[in-house]
């Protein structure tokens, strides 16, 4: 098979490899890696991991693409796969939890277990949606989501995106986001 790398965006070079690499092409995970490398190292460095830390995470990412190849189903979505594996690998090693981990919001002492259940609830119908948008807006939201100030120069090379359209596709991706939510009627905007 030829190598497509170089086509287009960063995550269709690298699904173009994975697609490549799961037909059989064993070469195209040499240059999957080549390709995602360089943006998921700095994925973990940006979580504030030392180099050895960052390799180790990065390497470990790797051979669990290699080993669970086959459960990704979306080749569009091994880019995504990597950067979230990256992004929760690296925050635990730095002894942090992985945004996933993190509690919806803190504990209430003036809300009631009723309050508390409904703001829960709407977590939940939240992060469901968000699952829902195409892998590149799962990550731009996912990074930006829990960031005080988004580094959108990092963002741009963990996500192989200008600096430029990080901030227009942030708000096309939040437009959809909302226009999900206000279709569906576990959610409500009190």
């Amino acid at each position: 098979m030829t190598s497509r790398t170089g086509t287009g965006s960063l995550a269709a070079d690298a699904a173009d490899a994975f697609r490549d690499y799961l037909a059989g092409d064993t070469g195209r995970m040499a240059d999957l890696v080549s390709l995602l490398t360089k943006p998921l190292w700095a994925t973990a460095r940006s979580s504030g991991l030392s180099a050895s830390q960052a390799e180790d995470v990065v390497q470990g990412a790797w051979v669990r693409l290699v080993q669970g190849a086959d459960s990704i189903r979306d080749p569009q979505a091994v880019f995504g796969w990597l950067l979230t594996t990256v992004r929760r690998d690296s925050w635990r090693a730095a002894g942090r939890p992985s945004y996933d981990e993190l509690p919806d919001e803190p504990p209430s002492t003036t809300n009631g277990p009723e309050a508390t259940l409904e703001e829960a609830d709407a977590a939940r119908v939240l992060w469901l949606h968000v699952t829902k948008l195409n892998p590149r807006c799962q990550a731009l939201l996912r990074v930006v989501a829990f960031a005080t100030k988004p580094d959108y120069a990092a963002i741009s090379a963990a996500l192989g995106m200008p600096v430029g359209s990080i901030g227009p596709t942030r708000g096309r991706c939040l437009a959809t986001l909302r226009a999900a939510l206000s279709n569906d009627p576990r959610w409500s905007m009190s």
